[in-house]
Formats: C-alpha cells, structure tokens, sequence
C-alpha cells in the first residue's frame, strides 16, 4: 500500500512535469497491447518526451496543482500523459505518425505552452515541419536575394569584359 507521503510526492512530481512541459498530450490507450505501448514510448523518449501511466484521481490533483484544470474532464478511463519539455512540434510528429498506425490510441485533448488546445491542433501542431527543415528555410530565402545579387554582378561583369575584349579585337585589326 502506497503511503500518504508518497502520494503527495507523486502528485508533486506530475503537477512539476506539467508546469515544465511545452506541451502535455492526455491519451486513452484503450486497445494497445504492452509492447506497442513501449513502441510508442520509445519513440517519445527519442524526442526528450516523457510517456506515463498515473491513476486519474492522482493526474486531477496534479492538474490543480499545476492550474491546467481545463485537463481535469479527460481523466476517465485508461489515461496515459505525455510531457514534451523539449521540442512541442517533434512530440507531436511521433503522435500524429502514431496515430496513423496505431487508430487506437486516442488524442483527448493537452496544454501547449499553458494553452489548452485541442487532439485536433495537436494533430496540426504535428504537420509543421523540423525545426531544422524550417531553419534551412529561413537561410534559403536569405540566400536567394544574395545569389541573384551575385548572378546579376557577374552578368554585368562578364558583360564589360566581352566589351573591353571586343575593343582589344578591334584595335589589333586595325
């Protein structure tokens, strides 16, 4: 039998992770077996995101604790928390990948950033690119300005060259 104390620290430590995390994803893990659970797990822990099973009654008080009681209605049934303390978008790439081959596991709801939103913006939240991706984007469209610049230079360039070497040509022939 679990102690009061600990019951107080365990709550302490979700109410902690809550207050820590870019984004937190309630689930219902109806229908998974062990191993896909742990599949998924898994693939959450690559991107810094944590993936747990609590009791409801102990993820209400936590939630609470932590002023995400718009979280509170999704503790019903089997509930698994995700915490993405990281990378919000990375999480929800695995989710949204998950969910597509895995239709059992169901999206309740989550904070992004102390926002509640919904497995429908989470699901978008999962659509935006890397950050990486985005980044060589943003250099991309520096360089392009740049590389045109330069393009048009050497055009200009090569221009005047063909001309002083036209005036070389004419003057040798004459």
């Amino acid at each position: 039998m679990i102690t009061r104390e600990a019951k107080e620290k365990m709550k302490e430590e979700i109410a902690e992770a809550f207050k820590q995390a870019e984004l937190v994803v309630v689930t219902d893990y109806r229908g998974l077996n062990v191993e896909t659970i742990n599949d998924l797990r898994g693939r959450l822990r690559n991107e810094q995101c944590s993936f747990r099973v609590t009791k409801n009654t102990m993820n209400r008080l936590a939630c609470r604790e932590a002023g995400f009681e718009q979280l509170e209605d999704f503790f019903e049934g089997p509930t698994a928390i995700a915490c993405a303390n990281e990378d919000p978008v990375a999480a929800a790439k695995v989710f949204r990948e998950f969910t597509k081959e895995n239709e059992t596991l169901v999206i309740k709801g989550g904070m992004l950033s102390g926002q509640f939103v919904n497995p429908e913006r989470i699901k978008e939240l999962g659509e935006i690119p890397s950050r990486e991706v985005l980044l060589s984007k943003v250099v991309g469209g520096f360089q392009a300005p740049i590389s045109g610049l330069v393009g048009t230079l050497q055009g200009t360039l090569s221009q005047l060259v063909y001309a002083v070497d036209a005036v070389r040509r004419q003057q040798e022939s004459a």
